[in-house]
């Protein structure tokens, strides 16, 4: 077998530089088209239930889909604190709205609440610096924007904290899609559970222990807690420092037990191998899969490389619905009347073996009845696309597509 020559080598090297520069550009095409798109209004309505709260034997749990139900529900729980206040936030805006949190914050810690702050540096690197600075009363954690140069090749420095998390008095908690942002409370559509109970402990433990990992060792917080095993009620947890994924096998798990139906919404559905087989062999075997995904997200590339799956899934029974005027960033499931998660993992590369994450799984049938009923609403504002639709989408579309695929492990 003859061996590669150097100048052979040159050219494969010039050719991979050459399709790496036109992805390149083809994505700043499509941003800056998307730009020219957004000019139009942008809707800040959209459909909504109300939504009662749930009580079982051990916990109550309230969801949200509105951010203008969610936030002031946040801020009510944080004043009313009386001994210790968690808000961990992937995004948390210098606006308006996360001012109120901001100011809110700093009160409570000076009436003498324990308030401690995880915020994702990269993610909020626009907002300016003045906002970000915080009275000595509130212990912060920015966790870091940028890996050490020494570590580059430790996958596990590259991930970012994407939980959004508040936790109030060991007693309530707060866990879903929405970051803290006036966008996020008029403009976006997500899903956020409130829940009181013994759970509430664990996701406390949980914050603990992102905060003493990633702070310096004088400012590790100590909290005596009551841990219980859970059955109706649990979390899963993506760990990028400890390399444990979790809620990727909860997802493959719940999906091959499906009976009936699966209904899910995810704000960028870019399925890795397991969770899209998984997918493709219960609907084969006549289990309803539908998959809620927006028409257009705040990321293009996403969009993009999720298009490249939906010919796939067509063919294989799996019904795509996509959500009109609005973004919608949920991350939820729900599956034959009996389970349901809703957290803040993504199915995508980042979230499922990438990110550090949360999301809560419960089995509770009120629970699952009422996200079933927030899957139907949401439908009112999606249009089904079918395979024969999807085929007759130009062909500079599929070219598109096509050259953005390779890029799928970035997402």
């Amino acid at each position: 077998m003859q061996s590669p020559t150097p100048t052979s080598i040159r050219e494969l090297l010039f050719l991979l530089a050459s399709i790496f520069v036109f992805q390149i550009l083809l994505i700043l095409i499509l941003i800056a088209a998307r730009k020219l798109k957004r000019q139009q209004a942008v809707a800040t309505h959209y459909p909504r239930i109300e939504l009662p709260p749930i009580v079982d034997h051990t916990h109550a749990f309230q969801l949200y889909m509105s951010g203008e139900e969610l936030f002031p529900a946040m801020l009510a729980a944080i004043e009313q604190a009386k001994e210790a206040i968690y808000l961990e936030t992937f995004i948390w805006k210098g606006d308006v709205l996360g001012q109120k949190f901001k100011t809110l914050l700093e009160r409570k810690a000076a009436e003498g609440v324990a308030v401690y702050v995880i915020y994702d540096g990269f993610a909020n690197l626009v907002v300016p610096r003045a906002f970000k600075k915080f009275p000595p009363t509130i212990h912060v954690l920015r966790y870091p924007a940028f890996p050490n140069p020494l570590r580059i090749f430790d996958l596990r420095i590259w991930a970012r904290d994407h939980r959004k998390l508040l936790i109030v008095d060991h007693r309530l908690a707060f866990v879903g899609g929405y970051n803290i942002g006036e966008l996020y409370r008029t403009h976006w559509r997500d899903t956020h559970v409130r829940i009181e109970g013994p759970i509430v402990s664990n996701l406390a433990e949980m914050f603990a222990s992102q905060w003493n990992r990633y702070s310096r060792p004088r400012q590790r917080m100590y909290i005596d807690l009551d841990l219980q095993w859970q059955t109706t009620v649990r979390v899963q947890r993506n760990d990028a420092g400890r390399l444990m994924f979790p809620i990727r096998t909860m997802y493959v798990d719940a999906i091959e037990r499906a009976e009936r139906y699966i209904y899910i919404t995810n704000a960028y559905f870019i399925p890795d191998r397991a969770i899209l087989e998984a997918l493709v062999l219960t609907a084969r075997r006549g289990v309803d899969v539908c998959i809620l995904v927006p028409a257009q997200s705040n990321h293009v590339l996403a969009d993009w490389l999720a298009r490249h799956y939906f010919e796939f899934c067509l063919r294989n029974k799996i019904r795509i619905f996509t959500y009109r005027h609005a973004m919608v960033h949920a991350k939820t499931a729900t599956i034959d009347g009996i389970w349901s998660t809703v957290g803040t993992a993504n199915l995508d590369r980042l979230s499922l073996a990438g990110n550090h994450e949360i999301n809560l799984e419960m089995y509770d049938a009120t629970v699952a009845e009422q996200m079933e009923a927030i899957f139907r609403c949401d439908l009112s504002n999606a249009e089904e696309l079918t395979l024969e639709q999807w085929l007759k989408r130009p062909w500079y579309t599929k070219a598109a597509e096509l050259v953005l695929s390779p890029l799928w492990p970035v997402l």
